[in-house]
């Protein structure tokens, strides 16, 4: 079951969380969004109060989202989504009908993602306290700017299962690089709506090039320095970002 709450009048919009967290990370945001939307927050599966139960891909995660859509008879929604997120609003976009896509601090290469999974990869993979440990600092060193009683807030909200975790990760850590690729260019060369990365990380120098050989209408913004939250580091301008990048979508 895949838990979710709706709420505002307006274009659909669909928020997605990263991995750990849940539909919760977004409640400084739903409520202003929804003065002018109809706002869905999900859990995905193995987050919040979703069931964990397996597979934990990304297609299927992205097949989890749209069948709630689906039994809400919506469609040509807006998605957003944070880090994992990013990955299922993408995979969802190029396997669904959508009506754009805000991909918040998510790099779709992930062969660069790979390399550093790989090196602590058997701490991933050991005992329960290793692998929170290694969660706890993977996040830390993503802060960024968020602020202190923001950061307090996620933290209080993060679920580290290490199930749900390496089997997020699984394509991550096992495929090898071509295969990585293959299946990255595969999913984001379907993607045929507007397309916004959103970056407080720098996602690398000829990202905007490398996104747009595979997306034919993306585009690449940065927040320089705010780290893996720039959503929550800077709330009004996200708000104004959606705002705007909507009005220049089709009406559904």
């Amino acid at each position: 079951m895949i838990d979710f709450e709706r709420t505002g009048h307006g274009s659909v919009v669909v928020l997605v969380h990263g991995i750990t967290e849940s539909k919760r990370s977004w409640d400084p945001l739903v409520q202003r969004l929804a003065d002018s939307h109809d706002v869905l927050a999900v859990d995905l599966r193995g987050h919040g109060a979703s069931l964990a139960q397996s597979p934990f891909d990304i297609l299927t995660m992205a097949s989890d989202v749209h069948d709630v859509l689906d039994a809400l008879a919506l469609d040509e929604p807006l998605l957003i989504g944070h880090s994992l997120g990013g990955t299922v609003v993408s995979a969802y976009a190029a396997m669904y009908s959508s009506r754009g896509v805000i991909n918040v601090d998510q790099s779709l290469r992930l062969g660069d993602f790979r390399e550093s999974l790989r090196s602590v990869e058997a701490m991933l993979r050991g005992d329960d306290a290793t692998f929170q440990g290694v969660i706890n600092a993977i996040f830390e060193g993503m802060r960024g700017e968020l602020g202190e009683q923001e950061w307090l807030r996620l933290q209080s909200l993060r679920r580290a299962d290490q199930q749900v975790v390496l089997g997020v990760w699984s394509a991550v850590l096992d495929l090898d690089a071509k295969e990585l690729d293959a299946m990255v260019g595969a999913l984001a060369s379907a993607i045929e709506v507007p397309y916004l990365s959103l970056h407080g990380t720098e996602p690398g120098e000829d990202y905007d090039e490398w996104l747009r050989a595979l997306v034919m209408d993306a585009r690449v913004e940065r927040w320089e320095g705010f780290g893996h939250y720039p959503h929550l580091v800077d709330q009004d301008r996200f708000v104004r970002l959606v705002d705007e990048f909507d009005a220049t979508l089709k009406t559904p």
